[in-house]
């Protein structure tokens, strides 16, 4: 029996139809994830952005419970203004990664519990798309490395222009793997471009997820994992149930339809896909 959703959000709820579900899930799926969560089976948001990128969502859905922001690095309820871990980056190791990417002429953007940064010399379109995508403006500063010695990070976003620039941007990130983690992240309107996911070493969604089970007296084998990308099988690959979209990536649907026996494949995010794995395990 499924007691406890991981889901993840962008590419799951919200796709890249402006004004159908973008910037925000669709209504209906707004309403089925109300009647789920009345039902007696918590939702917990599972994202790479902010909380307050997904404190919408949770409120018109009434998801009064624990969610996860920025890969891991944030477990809060924003309804209660309740926030259970918030992982820190070491300033040094902040501006040591900043330096070198900014130095390789990569887009990045840093950011603290309430606010995200960027350096003025870097706004260029994809700003506005990543403004829409948070539904927030960034704190525009002139340095991004003195801004960290003076906030507290708990995520540093460095961000692909395509599959090519990610491997050049995963290499830069080698000299830190010993005391940082770097996962990846897309959103639909934002491609090709891939948004990296810089945080504390072992913070990721999976810690995120357990933690939440923990405090919510849920076992893994209880628990209904959804995504859209390989890094979502992080914390899918452990739970009971697994479930991915028609637009997940292949590597994702390989995973969750080989590897998990309670697994479905549901419909394409701007046709609220949702729905229908909704439908298939009864929820």
């Amino acid at each position: 029996m499924i007691k406890g959703i991981i889901l993840d959000v962008d590419g799951v709820i919200v796709g890249e139809k402006i004004g159908y579900n973008s910037p925000y899930p669709n209504r209906q799926v707004i309403d089925r994830l109300k009647s789920i969560e009345a039902s007696g089976v918590p939702i917990s948001l599972c994202t790479a952005k902010p909380y307050w990128a997904i404190s919408k969502i949770i409120h018109d859905a009434n998801l009064r419970n624990l969610h996860i922001a920025e890969g891991g690095a944030v477990i809060i309820d924003p309804l209660d203004n309740e926030v259970l871990e918030q992982h820190i980056i070491d300033p040094d190791a902040v501006a040591k990664v900043v330096n070198a990417y900014l130095e390789a002429g990569a887009y990045i953007e840093i950011y603290s519990l309430d606010e995200y940064y960027l350096q003025g010399d870097q706004q260029r379109e994809l700003t506005k798309t990543h403004t829409h995508i948070l539904q927030k403006e960034p704190q525009v500063v002139d340095s991004l490395i003195d801004q960290a010695a003076k906030t507290p990070i708990v995520k540093i976003m460095p961000v692909a222009t395509d599959e090519a620039d990610k491997k050049r941007l995963t290499e830069l990130f080698k000299p830190f793997e010993d005391s940082l983690a770097l996962s990846w992240g897309v959103h639909p309107i934002a491609l090709p471009h891939q948004f990296g996911i810089i945080t504390a070493k072992g913070i990721s969604k999976q810690q995120a997820a357990w933690k939440i089970a923990e405090q919510e007296r849920v076992k893994k084998s209880e628990l209904f994992g959804i995504g859209d990308s390989t890094s979502d099988w992080q914390f899918m690959e452990h739970c009971g149930y697994a479930a991915t979209m028609e637009n997940g990536t292949p590597e994702l649907k390989k995973l969750a339809t080989g590897k998990h026996a309670n697994s479905y494949v549901g419909g394409h995010v701007d046709e609220n896909g949702i729905l229908a794995i909704f439908d298939y395990f009864g929820l």
